[in-house]
């Protein structure tokens, strides 16, 4: 398990440094003005250097390829991550599932389940916070939020 500390920066902003399981130690500081700035500390030298400064675009980007977004390894298809009480699963649509080739908003997923669909992967392609016009089909990886009683009606409905 790593090892995350929280620091304000008066003036600046935050500073997070992380430890990894891996042993390898992280600083990322977000400014004020949105900026990332990721430093990497080496324990042998006792030298930490910048690694690389990120906008708040590129930032939201690096994470969501970080979470899994745009991909996902094949041996976590099943993975889900829980945050409190927000639940993120990845759901495969099979071509038998009542939900297939329905829109988004004909099934009226978040006015019945309350969870919502932040993204739809298939194949190459990934939509990002798919419209209630997305047309759910066969194949395609989703990618839903919410509370797990949410992700369960949901998942009740696409069944």
């Amino acid at each position: 398990m790593s090892v995350v500390r929280e620091s304000d920066l008066i003036g600046i902003g935050k500073k997070y440094q992380i430890e990894t399981e891996a042993g390898d130690n992280m600083v990322v500081v977000i400014h004020d003005d949105g900026r990332r700035e990721l430093y990497r500390h080496d324990e042998e030298d006792n030298d930490t250097q910048c690694v690389m400064t990120l906008s708040d675009e590129e930032s939201r980007q690096v994470a969501g390829i970080l979470g899994g977004l745009s991909y996902k390894p094949k041996a976590l298809e099943t993975i889900e991550v829980a945050l409190d009480d927000l639940r993120i699963e990845w759901y495969k649509v099979e071509a038998s599932n009542d939900g297939v080739d329905k829109s988004i908003g004909e099934l009226e997923v978040r006015q019945k389940t309350g969870a919502s669909i932040i993204a739809a992967i298939r194949d190459n392609e990934t939509v990002i916070n798919p419209g209630p016009e997305y047309i759910i089909e066969p194949g395609v990886t989703l990618v839903i939020a919410g509370k797990a009683k949410s992700i369960k009606l949901l998942k009740e409905i696409l069944l």
